[in-house]
């Protein structure tokens, strides 16, 4: 196994936390570079992450959690449900809201026009189904992702070295100084404007690997809607996080 940096947070630590009338997943994660304690609610009611300096034992993040006990349970209590995907809900593909309606037998999962609007047809097994929506909403992400990776990267005159898909939980997306690019397929339920505006981020990202003015400059010239997609995945993007599949 390899060593870890000095810059990489060590292991985290798995435990419980009561807040609010509820018990929550609570990670404790020690990171050498930090000089406090912060912390954050995991997006999609997975838990609650601290990140500690150092040699910091339990009953200090105890103390610090019972500190922040009222922003704990203000927080949690405003997190969305999380709905499991199953026949008959309604799921959104590139923004849309589609019904989710399971027919046994073999075949493609797709979209269809319905009779009541448009449905999300999902064939097998039922007990497969919420995998088979996941693996829908992957392969519709690869296929809204890649040519808007193509057309930004070469507006801005750089080459991607690969393009990931990953199930994220705190960044829609990453770029590596490498040229690495990964995106969580989630996106696919967000409107199109909106995967395009997390696109055009990431490539800018090819230029400038920080958030200045000129990355935010360059952020607008690829996406001129960047500051509506941006409030809109703020706003919405803890829903679709929070969908279990």
């Amino acid at each position: 196994m390899a060593a870890l940096s000095p810059n990489q947070p060590g292991p985290a630590r798995a435990d419980r936390y009561e807040v609010a009338g509820r018990t929550v997943a609570l990670a404790i994660v020690e990171h050498p570079r930090a000089r406090r304690l912060t912390l954050r609610v995991q997006p999609g009611d997975r838990g609650i992450k601290v990140t500690v300096p150092p040699g910091i034992g339990r009953r200090e993040v105890d103390r610090f959690l019972d500190r922040h006990r009222g922003w704990l349970a203000d927080r949690i209590a405003a997190q969305p449900d999380r709905p499991q995907v199953r026949a008959g809900i309604k799921l959104p593909v590139c923004g849309v809201n589609h019904l989710i309606v399971h027919r046994p037998g073999r075949g493609l999962t797709e979209t269809t026009r319905g009779h009541a609007g448009p449905e999300l047809i999902v064939r097998g097994g039922a007990d497969h189904l919420p995998r088979r929506v996941a693996d829908f909403l992957k392969a519709r992400a690869r296929q809204e992702i890649e040519p808007l990776v193509a057309r930004h990267a070469a507006t801005v005159g750089r080459k991607v070295a690969s393009i990931r898909y990953r199930d994220t939980v705190s960044r829609w997306g990453s770029c590596s100084s490498a040229g690495h690019l990964s995106f969580c397929w989630r996106i696919a339920m967000a409107p199109p404007a909106v995967i395009d505006y997390l696109v055009a981020h990431e490539v800018a990202h090819l230029r400038h690997m920080n958030h200045g003015p000129r990355f935010w400059a360059l952020c607008e010239e690829l996406c001129p809607d960047t500051n509506r997609c941006k409030a809109w995945l703020k706003r919405n993007g803890g829903k679709l996080q929070a969908i279990v599949f």
